[in-house]
C-alpha cells in the first residue's frame, strides 16, 4: 500500500506548481519565486514523474496546463490558500497582546465602558480583559498585572499605586425626581427626601450618616429604606426616579454632564482617599500593561 507521505509531493514542489500554473509561464513563475527558470522546470518535471501524469504542455513561450493539470492546480490552489489563512491566523493570535485589569463592577460599567471606543482606537493592538469581583483581588496570586482600588495606598504595601481620581462624594437624583419632589439645595433639606442606600457586601463605602456628618448634621434614618448591594443598581434606581443616592463623582460625572443625573444637597464630601491604578511590586509591568496603565491615567 502506498504511504501517504510518498504519495503527497513536497510542499516546495506544490508551491512552484501553483505559481507556474497561475502564470502558465515558467519564466514569470521563476521571477515571482526568485529562482531560475531551469529550477522551476526541473521541479515541475519531478512533480510530473512523481504523479505519473503530464501537468503542462510545453510551448515555445508558455506552458499550458493539461486537463489533468487544471484539475490538480485548482485543488492545490485551494489547499495552499487554506493553509496560508490558517498560518496567518496562528501568527495573528501569537501577536495578540492580552492585559487583564481587575476592577469593581461599578468602575467597569460606569468608568470603563464609556471609554472603550477610545481605548480600542488608542491601543488597537491590545486585548484588554476586565475582571470584576465584589472584593479586591490579590493581583499576585491571580497573576493579574493591573487593578483599580479605592482607599489609601498605605494599606497596600505590596503594590505600586498611581492616583486615578480623588474620592469625592455628592448626592444625585434624576431630573424627573427633582421635578416631582423639588430640588433640595442643602443637606438638611435633602434629609427629608427618599434616600437610596448602598450596602457594599465586602468593600467599605461611605454611607448616608457619614455623608451627613461631614456636613455637620446628625442624621438618624427613620422608617423603611431601599438598600442595594450593587452600586450600578443603585444608580439605575436613581435614574428610574426611586430616590436620591450618594454619587461618587468619578463614576457619575458623565451622567451629570449628560443631564441624566442632577447633583442635589449642595454638599460634597472629600474623604481624603482616592482611586488608584495598582500593580504588584513583585514583578515588572510588561510593555503592554504599562501602556494600559498610562492610558488609564491619561483618561483621568
Amino acid at each position: 500500500m502506498t504511504s501517504f507521505r510518498s504519495l503527497i509531493p513536497s510542499a516546495n514542489a506544490l508551491v512552484i506548481f501553483e505559481v507556474a500554473g497561475r502564470h502558465e509561464n515558467f519564466t514569470r513563475a521563476a521571477e515571482e519565486l526568485g529562482m531560475s527558470q531551469v529550477a522551476v522546470s526541473y521541479a515541475i518535471r519531478g512533480l510530473e514523474q512523481q504523479l505519473g501524469a503530464q501537468l503542462f504542455e510545453r510551448q515555445h513561450r508558455a506552458a499550458k496546463l493539461t486537463e489533468v493539470g487544471e484539475r490538480f492546480h485548482a485543488d492545490v490552489s485551494a489547499g495552499l490558500s487554506r493553509i496560508g489563512r490558517a498560518a496567518e491566523d496562528i501568527r495573528s493570535k501569537g501577536r495578540e497582546v492580552n492585559v487583564t485589569l481587575a476592577a469593581s463592577t461599578a468602575f467597569a460599567s460606569m468608568w470603563m465602558l464609556p471609554r472603550l471606543t477610545a481605548l480600542r482606537a488608542d491601543l488597537a493592538d491590545i486585548d484588554l480583559r476586565i475582571q470584576t469581583s465584589v472584593r479586591d483581588l490579590d493581583l499576585e496570586d491571580e497573576a493579574i498585572p493591573l487593578g483599580v482600588r479605592g482607599g489609601d495606598p498605605k494599606d497596600w504595601p505590596h503594590y505600586h499605586a498611581a492616583q486615578l481620581a480623588p474620592e469625592v462624594i455628592t448626592a444625585v437624583a434624576s431630573p424627573a425626581f427633582v421635578e416631582a419632589h423639588g430640588r433640595p439645595d442643602t443637606p438638611l433639606a435633602l434629609a427629608q427626601h427618599r434616600l437610596i442606600w448602598l450596602e457594599e457586601p465586602v468593600r467599605q463605602a461611605c454611607n448616608w450618616p457619614e455623608w451627613f456628618a461631614s456636613a455637620g448634621i446628625d442624621y438618624k434614618p427613620t422608617g423603611r429604606r431601599l438598600a442595594i448591594n450593587d452600586y450600578v443598581l443603585v444608580v439605575q434606581a436613581v435614574l428610574a426616579g426611586e430616590g436620591i443616592a450618594l454619587g461618587w463623582t468619578h463614576l457619575v460625572d458623565r451622567l451629570v454632564k449628560q443631564g441624566q443625573l442632577v447633583e442635589v444637597g449642595g454638599h460634597a464630601l472629600l474623604t481624603g482617599n482616592a482611586f488608584y491604578v495598582v500593580w504588584p511590586r513583585s514583578r515588572e509591568l510588561n510593555g503592554a500593561a504599562t501602556r494600559v496603565r498610562d492610558w488609564l491615567l491619561a483618561q483621568a
